[in-house]
């Protein structure tokens, strides 16, 4: 799985790093290097990758994240056009991957960023199916937490 994107700021980066190598799948980050913490390495079967091909190269999946503008102290990257050069996923790059990976994004997306529109909209996106499942999760997640007892009232 290749995971893309601002590693840094991403809930949804660590969690699935996290979950993805305890089932032992093998993780490949790409992103900026202000984005990428150090040490991810150390989380599990993780592969830092200093170009996005590489990460994307064979993938089953290409999870892409959005950049967390909101968390950052300070602007980690030149601009967003620089970015999406870099970054972005488009049918050039996502051909390096396996001709059926699927491609995920927590949303919301910033098309023309992290996904050109293609992508997004394609029919390896599974995007729209990742967030409606993971408010599903959530809910199940916070049930379970909180004693998986409904409400009387």
């Amino acid at each position: 799985m290749a995971i893309v994107g601002d590693i840094t700021h991403s809930r949804v980066a660590r969690s699935d790093i996290y979950g993805l190598t305890k089932m032992g799948a093998n993780v490949f980050l790409a992103g900026p290097p202000t984005m990428m913490p150090p040490g991810i390495e150390r989380l599990g079967n993780v592969t830092v990758c200093k170009d996005m091909r590489e990460a994307v190269a064979d993938a089953d999946v290409v999870m892409m994240l959005r950049i967390q503008l909101e968390r950052q102290g300070k602007t980690l990257l030149p601009t967003m056009k620089e970015y999406s050069r870099y970054f972005g996923l488009n049918q050039s790059v996502l051909k390096l991957a396996k001709k059926d990976a699927m491609v995920m994004h927590p949303g919301p997306i910033n098309r023309g960023v992290e996904l050109s529109s293609d992508v997004a909209d394609g029919s390896q996106s599974h995007i729209l199916k990742q967030v409606e499942n993971g408010v599903a999760v959530r809910m199940s997640m916070l049930y379970h937490v909180s004693g998986g007892e409904l409400p009387t009232e």
